[in-house]
This record gives structure tokens, C-alpha cells and sequence, in this order.
């Protein structure tokens, strides 16, 4: 099968992996992250995010803090306008992600939070 570069399925699981690496996991780390067995998150860069279910897609932009629109857009090379999240994209993430955070990741935040 012939890779699609331009918006195609492996160019969005090429921005997964980015981003996964981005944020400091490796794949198994991640996947135990999003409560995913590793070999699915596996495929999923492997083989492209096409073929992967819609749920495990959203799980992944979620845990990543994006949403599947940002994915779509970077895949196609669409630029945000946005140049950093709000006081109100924060709150979000950290409320949407929080309980899921370690006890590591929270005193990080804690302390990048207090250095301001």
C-alpha cells in the first residue's frame, strides 16, 4: 500500500507519534495512559489511523489534548490560529484530564504554576 502524505491515514499516525513522543511516552506508556492495550495503539501508528475505531481515535487526541479537527487540520497542513491556549483551554484540559494525572505529573504542574 502506497503511504498518503498529505492528509492521508499514516500522516495522521505519523502526527500521533509526534506527539506522543512529544509529550515524553513511548507507545506503551501511552497506551497504558489511555487504558489501551499497547498492541492496538501499535497498529494504529503501524497501519495508519484510518483503520482504527473512531473511540480509540478520540481516546488518543484526548489524552493528547486535541481534538480530532486539530488532528484532521495538521494532517492537511491547516495552521491554527491560535498561537497558545486560553486561561479557559487550560482549566479544560486540567479538568478533563486531572484524575488521570499521577501524583508526579500534578506536583510538576504545581510547581510550572507557581513559577509564574
Amino acid at each position: 500500500m502506497k503511504e498518503i502524505e498529505r492528509g492521508g491515514i499514516m500522516e495522521k499516525a505519523k502526527i500521533l507519534n509526534r506527539l506522543i513522543k512529544e509529550q515524553g511516552y513511548n507507545l506503551r506508556s501511552f497506551a497504558s495512559k489511555c487504558n489501551m492495550p499497547y498492541t492496538t495503539l501499535y497498529g494504529i501508528i503501524r497501519n495508519g489511523a484510518g483503520k482504527a475505531s473512531v473511540d480509540n481515535v478520540i481516546s488518543i487526541c484526548r489524552h493528547l489534548g486535541i481534538t480530532v479537527e486539530e488532528l484532521n487540520n495538521m494532517a492537511e497542513g491547516i495552521t491554527s490560529d491560535k498561537t497558545s491556549p486560553s486561561h479557559d483551554d487550560l482549566k479544560t484540559l486540567i479538568a478533563r484530564n486531572g484524575k488521570e494525572m499521577s501524583t508526579e505529573d500534578k506536583m510538576e504542574l504545581i510547581k510550572m504554576l507557581s513559577e509564574l
